[in-house]
C-alpha cells in the first residue's frame, strides 16, 4: 500500500514541478509572490536575480526528471525528493519573506509535504527490508 502511495506522489510531484517550471514559467497564476505575472517577476519579488532563478528552475526539473527515474532505479528517490523539499521550503519562506497571503504558500506548502513524505516512506521501506 505504502510503496504505491509513494508512487503517486512521486508522479504528482513530479508532474507539477516540471509542469510549473517547463509549461508555466511564464504565465500568470493567482500564487504568484506578490503581483508576480510570470516566474522572472516573481524571483525578483523574492530579491533574486536570474541567475539564480535558471540554478533554481534547473535544480528542480532535474529533480523532478531524478524521481521519475526513480520509479525504476530506486537509488535516486530520497536524493530527489529531498532536494525539491529543500527547495520547496524557501518557496514557503520567500512567500512569508514579502507577506504574501497565505493561500500563495498552498501549492509550495503540498509539494513540501509530499517530498517529505517520499522520503519517510523511502526510509521505512528501507528499514522493513534491513
Amino acid at each position: 500500500m505504502m510503496k504505491y502511495l509513494k508512487q503517486i506522489l512521486m508522479l504528482s510531484v513530479s508532474i507539477v514541478v516540471l509542469n510549473v517550471w517547463l509549461l508555466r514559467i511564464n504565465k500568470a497564476t493567482i500564487y504568484r509572490g506578490g503581483n508576480a505575472t510570470n516566474m522572472y517577476e516573481e524571483f525578483i519579488v523574492y530579491g533574486l536575480d536570474e541567475p539564480f532563478l535558471y540554478f533554481i528552475g534547473i535544480l528542480k526539473v532535474l529533480a523532478a526528471l531524478g524521481l521519475l527515474v526513480g520509479l525504476i532505479y530506486k537509488k535516486l528517490v530520497i536524493p530527489c525528493a529531498f532536494v525539491i523539499a529543500v527547495l520547496m521550503f524557501g518557496a514557503v519562506v520567500m512567500h512569508f519573506k514579502v507577506s504574501d497571503e497565505i493561500y500563495k504558500c498552498i501549492p509550495a506548502g503540498l509539494m513540501l509535504v509530499c517530498s517529505l513524505s517520499i522520503v519517510f516512506i523511502s526510509k521505512s521501506e528501507a528499514k522493513l527490508l534491513s
